[in-house]
């Protein structure tokens, strides 16, 4: 897979041959939507790729021209309420975290994801349709070895009342907590596998509160900028005052969302993360400030 040269460098140890091997998709799929952001029209498809090719976005640009942008934290741009990956050539890829969040949890380690818009579909706000093409498609396993990073010491970020800290584990283990005014406390905690993803995370949905999300999209949509304009009661989960309207698709569904995005932006590490991660309040900027200090401190992990 493609890698930072961080990676590269640390050493390598052994593991337990029960550890899988590189994967990839049986067969491709093709979805399309609308984005969150830019409120375009976008088709998306998912195809297998080679051992050792990592997950890369490729955008379809005119006359012919393609250009492609690995899943790396190295390229990733801050981007207002989404992830965001920036290629050498210029264009960006917008809004990718719900897809590389289940691509991680279904543990499909190399794919091409061939775009023909700046950014990936919303459908609903939540990665449930990522997942269920997925498993339509299959997964096949090589011979090739899988690298994985394993967390030798706590890293820890702070911003504000916001916090996140990965400590030492076997697998990827996530507890985060989440408070929002006029709300209960909201809680999730679990180990990462394909059943828990797509039953317990993938259906929470992007959510925002009505009195800060209906300006941005005004503003968004009267001065051509890529800021909620495809937002709508059908994409997002609206909060008004103490309630979502419709009510949660799933227990403390904002909090599980949180978990959602954090599990995809960590896929930007290029492999797993085995560790065990504690959020308060995290947000997609302390995620990835999470994932490179871990990734800039060789001393607090070793690539397995």
């Amino acid at each position: 897979m493609l890698s930072p040269p961080s990676i590269q460098a640390a050493r390598e140890v052994a593991l337990p041959s029960s550890r899988r091997r590189q994967a990839t998709l049986s067969a491709s799929f093709r979805l399309t939507g609308y984005g969150l952001h830019t409120g375009r029209s976008v088709a998306v498809t998912v195809a297998p790729a080679h051992d050792d090719h990592g997950i890369v976005f490729r955008r379809t640009l005119g006359r012919g021209r393609m250009v492609d942008v690995p899943a790396l934290w190295t390229f990733r741009e801050t981007q207002p309420l989404c992830t965001a990956l920036r290629s050498p050539q210029g264009p960006l890829v917008r809004t990718v975290e719900h897809l590389l969040a289940a691509l991680y949890a279904h543990g499909i380690d190399n794919a091409l994801i061939s775009l023909d818009a700046e950014e990936l579909p919303i459908f609903n706000g939540g990665a449930l349709p990522w997942c269920e093409g997925l498993r339509a498609s299959g997964r096949t396993e090589s011979g090739a070895p899988l690298r994985s990073i394993r967390v030798l010491r706590s890293v820890e970020v702070r911003q504000d009342h916001r916090t996140l800290r990965i400590e030492p584990a076997d697998a990827l283990h996530l507890s985060g907590r989440l408070e929002l005014s006029h709300f209960a406390p909201m809680h999730w905690s679990g180990t990462i596998t394909p059943k828990v993803f797509t039953e317990q995370l993938a259906p929470s949905r992007s959510f925002g509160r009505a009195k800060w999300a209906i300006p941005a999209k005004i503003y968004g949509t009267l001065m051509g900028k890529p800021l909620l304009r495809g937002a709508n009661l059908s994409s997002t989960a609206c909060i008004v005052g103490g309630r979502i309207l419709g009510g949660m698709t799933v227990p403390d569904e904002p909090a599980r969302h949180r978990m959602l995005d954090l599990i995809g932006d960590l896929a930007l590490a290029g492999v797993p993360i085995l560790g065990r991660i504690e959020a308060a309040h995290t947000g997609h900027e302390l995620n990835h400030a999470l994932v490179a200090a871990l990734m800039n401190d060789p001393a607090a992990w070793e690539l397995a």
